[in-house]
């Protein structure tokens, strides 16, 4: 490995942090043993998990004055083989490694090595480079219209008006499936109407095929009024949405495309 310069604290300090998080972080045992792996002494395994984690860090960079130590250390943290049934820690780590790690030139790849990369100056540069949002979406197999129609704000971790764009982008398919130039509830009503129905997800041969083309109707309507139409009349500050809140909602218009591609004309 090449000679890598010592991190700064404030750097290593947010790396550790990530390492050691409280609800995602590797336990205490797990970075005794890693810094024992590592040959990095561990001067202060009383200390709370990142404070140990750092002490022992900043203690190596000090006396070798190299940051190899910590890149190896990480790499023996990120190894793919540990997270076999732990999927999801795996990528929050990774991510959330991606983001401080770009401060100093470096990002965590699939296979959890550190390879060096173009330094970020900026949060928005870090998160967009991260891209968490649309890597947990890509788990899901999320259906490819949503990022026909909300690229940027999934890139910029913009949740808001990434479910925004995405519900926007569900009505104007519609639309141009079916010809109409209405909205909301009006355009699904229309648009999937059992007795005069412009679309049809299915036959509508039988009362459960009318069923289910009246319910898909329905969330249509629920999806709008409960989600598009709020965001889209308040200001950002004042309607809050989560990370998870966002992955459900795209989840829920991406089965709704997924209908859409069985849809016929009638």
């Amino acid at each position: 490995m090449a000679h890598i310069q010592p991190f700064n604290a404030q750097n290593l300090e947010a790396i550790c942090k990530v390492l050691a998080d409280t609800d995602n972080g590797l336990t205490g045992t797990q970075i005794g043993y890693i810094l024992q792996d590592c040959k990095v002494k561990d001067t202060d395994p009383s200390a709370t998990k990142w404070k140990r984690l750092f002490n022992a860090m900043a203690n190596t960079q000090n006396e070798c004055n190299i940051g190899n130590f910590l890149i190896m250390f990480i790499n023996r943290a990120m190894n793919p083989v540990n997270y076999a049934r732990e999927k999801e820690k795996f990528e929050w780590r990774k991510t959330e490694l991606n983001i401080v790690l770009s401060f100093s030139g470096f990002e965590v790849r699939e296979d959890g090595k550190v390879i060096g990369s173009k330094k970020e100056t900026t949060l928005k540069g870090a998160r967009k480079r991260a891209g968490a949002l649309r890597s947990k979406l890509e788990d899901r197999n999320a259906h490819i219209e949503i990022y026909n129609f909300c690229k940027a704000e999934l890139l910029a971790e913009n949740y808001f008006h990434a479910v925004l764009e995405a519900i926007k982008g569900l009505a104007q398919r519609i639309r141009d499936m079916s010809g109409l130039t209405l909205d909301g509830a009006e355009l699904f009503n229309t648009a999937f109407s059992v007795k005069n129905p412009i679309l049809g997800i299915n036959e509508l041969n039988s009362e459960t095929d009318k069923s289910e083309q009246k319910g898909f109707s329905n969330m249509l309507i629920g999806l709008f009024g409960a989600i598009r139409n709020p965001i889209a009349h308040v200001p950002k500050a004042y309607w809050s949405l989560s990370e998870q809140d966002a992955l459900d909602i795209l989840s829920t218009i991406s089965f709704a495309h997924r209908k859409l591609d069985i849809t016929k004309k009638c």
